[in-house]
């Protein structure tokens, strides 16, 4: 969307001269479709441009005094033909930080777009120039492992940095109610704290940089495996398809596993409890029961042997 017709199709040129130097996952979009025109940052919408970059399949200008701004965008200074000019490409909190101004006209059109479920990205210099919209492709399996998730009795929480509008209509797609919407990376962390506050175990699902502080503070942190290595060094459990039907999965087995523990403590208790006082002869002076050391030795073993063999029954777990 260009709002500047002097940029024309340098928008997207623009954006990837800045997003190069970023590791930004919406980086991979705006790079292949610029692409088809024509390393300093830890946020993952970059690699991939800078990739295209490096491989000469876009015109890229160059950058100095370069700076990724946590949670809002990138700045720099563009020298093209002489000339340097500072440009910013990031939300509107990057804008108002900046002083630049919004036209209600303008507002509206990119409202429409969040709405449509697309993160949209801003471009300024010292005005409005234009805006990159890019849609998060859903897993197929997105909303299916959400409901049945529900059906487990859980709630499902969206945490993201994007807008409301935009958080919503992904929302919708995928049947999450609870979202908590424009939350920067250094929140995340502490909006899991406020659940746990509130009595809730969490467990959370991350696959970035950002996520790795809110996966280390979760009860249980989940790391998608096709993501960054710091967020699976910081969880507890890396599902290595990236498959959301993973979380479900996960969720059903350690159900199963915990059943599996109360069960084996449950029958063990009662075995011991019952056969150990006969071993020690409680039932002789009344019938003159006594156990063979040897029985009693053999009963011992079967009581680990039952337990190993209930556990066992979860080689066959199927979700």
């Amino acid at each position: 969307m260009v709002f500047n017709e002097k940029i024309g199709e340098d928008i997207l040129h623009v954006a990837a001269s800045l997003e190069k130097l970023s590791e930004h996952p919406i980086a991979k979009a705006i790079v292949s479709y610029a692409a088809s025109l024509g390393k300093t940052s830890s946020h993952p919408l970059d690699r991939a441009i800078r990739d295209a970059a490096e491989s000469g399949k876009i015109k890229l200008f160059k950058i100095e005094n370069f700076q990724a701004i946590s949670g809002k965008g990138l700045e720099g200074d563009i020298i093209a033909d002489g000339e340097t000019k500072k440009f910013f490409f990031g939300n509107r909190a990057l804008l108002a930080e900046k002083n630049i101004e919004i036209s209600q006209e303008r507002e509206n059109k990119i409202q429409k777009i969040e709405r449509e479920g697309k993160t949209v990205i801003i471009l300024a210099s010292n005005e409005l120039l234009g805006a990159v919209a890019v849609a998060d492709t859903l897993k197929e399996s997105a909303a299916e492992s959400i409901k049945l998730l529900q059906n487990l009795g859980l709630e499902v929480w969206m945490l993201t940095g994007d807008n409301e509008r935009t958080a919503e209509a992904i929302g919708n797609q995928v049947g999450i109610k609870n979202i908590m919407a424009k939350v920067l990376p250094n929140e995340k962390s502490e909006k899991i704290k406020t659940l746990q506050a509130n009595g809730k175990k969490v467990a959370m699902v991350g696959d970035g940089i950002n996520d790795a502080p809110a996966l280390t503070q979760a009860d249980v942190g989940i790391a998608i495996g096709t993501g960054t290595d710091i967020a699976i060094e910081s969880s507890d459990i890396t599902l290595i398809s990236g498959d959301p039907m993973g979380i479900y999965e996960a969720i059903k087995l350690s159900r199963s596993t915990l059943r599996n523990i109360k069960q084996n403590l449950f029958w063990a208790y009662i075995y011991n409890a019952i056969l150990i006082p006969v071993a020690a002869g409680v039932l002789y002076p009344i019938w003159g029961v006594l156990l063979n050391p040897m029985l009693a030795g053999a009963a011992m073993a079967l009581s680990s042997v039952s337990v190993v063999l209930n556990s066992l029954r979860l080689k066959r777990f199927k979700v």
